[in-house]
């Protein structure tokens, strides 16, 4: 791996190299951030450069982590107005993915807070690229998973806050339909996301809670009798010491634990709660080293977006052949979405349903199954979750590709920008 310490580094790190792709704090899913032949590190491209309490406008090198702005802005009043589902991302890697969090059904993705960006190619040349500069690239980059070139620096928005905690609210769904209709209920709020029962069936197949929030303001904390109203978040204090035997994650534990989890929401619902940031937003980053529950074979996750015409129909299928088939996901997400930001951006108008699966020799016949369901629906699978799906669900799900590839030819990257999923999509 190459490890950039600088941005005027790279041109001489890049220069007559082929199979190239950047990588920030490797939390892609898949094999977005392996380059096919040489990785370039860009975790040393950390420094914030400035920063306007004006505007909100922050610019950052690339390699600047997410839990390292909210650490420096939070206390400040600030946060960064789209989050994925950890802290631990770079701002390049979110960029480069065009995160999508609680909110896109109202404020879209990463790339709509997203003012300029930097963009290296191997020809050593730099583009600065924004909505009035350089802006077919400037929407290639925003979820082009790092294939038209090496982020360094960006400017993003951050938008200002009283609190750093969040007023939630409970909705419990006895079945999918229910959840579907709270969420689109949830229009007007800003954050929204529903934690589904995935091996519930018959009559409560897709039961659900549904979260609603809202930036807590002051007089909210006041009246509750909080503290430090802008506390930032703590290291996780939890740690799986050890990979747990592949037998933990059976069928029974996971139903057990999704029938205590829905009893819980269920006594909670309709009351609003104040919660940090922290558990709101990055739940898992509470147990460090999670990941390891899955064992040494590990999990994939399966994150696809269906359209809202027959979103219940196409969802329930998802759900039932699942649940038929006895794998338990400990983790099961759904979210409403927009419209992306990038030409070649996961997000679409309609739903998307994540559900993280251990790894066993069958599972891929399930999720082969479930990428035909989603590709008659005309939905696609998220790249940067993505380690498996076939070029055909690839090509069927992302209708700007050629678009993409001409591009790519048009600044000189094809062939020298390539990652393992690029190679294996045929990108």
């Amino acid at each position: 791996m190459l490890v950039a310490s600088a941005p005027g580094e790279l041109a001489a790190l890049l220069h007559d190299r082929h199979g190239m792709i950047a990588r920030g704090n490797g939390r892609a899913y898949g094999d977005a951030a392996i380059g096919s032949r040489i990785s370039v590190s860009a975790k040393r491209l950390n420094r914030m450069k400035a920063f306007d309490p004006a505007t909100g406008v922050l610019t950052a090198e690339a390699g600047l982590l997410l839990s390292e702005i909210l650490d420096a802005f939070v206390p400040r009043g600030f946060f960064p107005p789209v989050v994925p589902g950890t802290k631990h991302v770079t701002l390049g890697g979110m960029i480069a993915s065009d995160v999508h969090g609680k909110n896109h059904h109202r404020d879209g993705g990463f790339g709509a807070l997203l003012q300029s960006l930097k963009l290296v190619l191997p020809s050593g040349e730099t583009h600065h690229c924004s909505p009035d500069e350089n802006t077919e690239l400037f929407h290639a980059t925003i979820g082009g998973m790092g294939l038209t070139g090496i982020i360094t620096e960006a400017s993003i928005k951050l938008r200002p806050i009283e609190t750093a905690f969040i007023t939630q609210k409970t909705t419990v769904a006895p079945d999918l339909a229910a959840a579907l209709a709270a969420l689109d209920a949830a229009d007007n709020v800003t954050y929204s996301v529903a934690w589904i029962d995935c091996l519930a069936g018959g009559g409560s197949l897709g039961r659900s809670l549904v979260y609603a929030g809202e930036h807590a303001s002051r007089s909210e904390m006041e009246a509750a009798r909080h503290g430090d109203m802008l506390a930032v978040s703590r290291p996780a204090r939890l740690s799986v010491p050890l990979d747990l035997p592949g037998w933990t994650l059976n069928r029974a534990s996971v139903l057990a634990f999704n029938e205590l989890y829905f009893r819980k929401g269920a006594r909670n619902g309709d009351a609003a709660a104040l919660v940090h940031y922290n558990p709101y937003f990055f739940p898992l980053d509470g147990v460090d080293r999670w990941n390891r529950i899955y064992g040494r074979r590990g999990f994939l996750q399966h994150q696809c977006v269906v359209p809202p015409d027959n979103a219940h129909a196409v969802l329930s299928e998802i759900l039932e052949r699942f649940a038929r088939s006895g794998r338990a996901s400990f983790l099961a997400v759904l979210k409403k979405l927009g419209q992306g930001q990038g030409m070649m951006s996961f997000p679409m108008p309609g739903y998307t349903l994540a559900l993280d699966v251990h790894v066993r020799d069958d599972i891929f016949t399930l999720l082969n199954e479930i990428d035909e369901v989603v590709t008659r629906a005309g939905g696609r699978l998220y790249l940067a979750k993505d380690a498996r799906q076939s070029r055909a669900t690839f090509r069927a799900g992302y209708p700007a590709l050629a678009q993409f590839q001409d591009l790519r030819r048009h600044i000189g990257v094809e062939g020298q920008i390539a990652s393992k999923l690029s190679e294996r999509l045929a990108i």
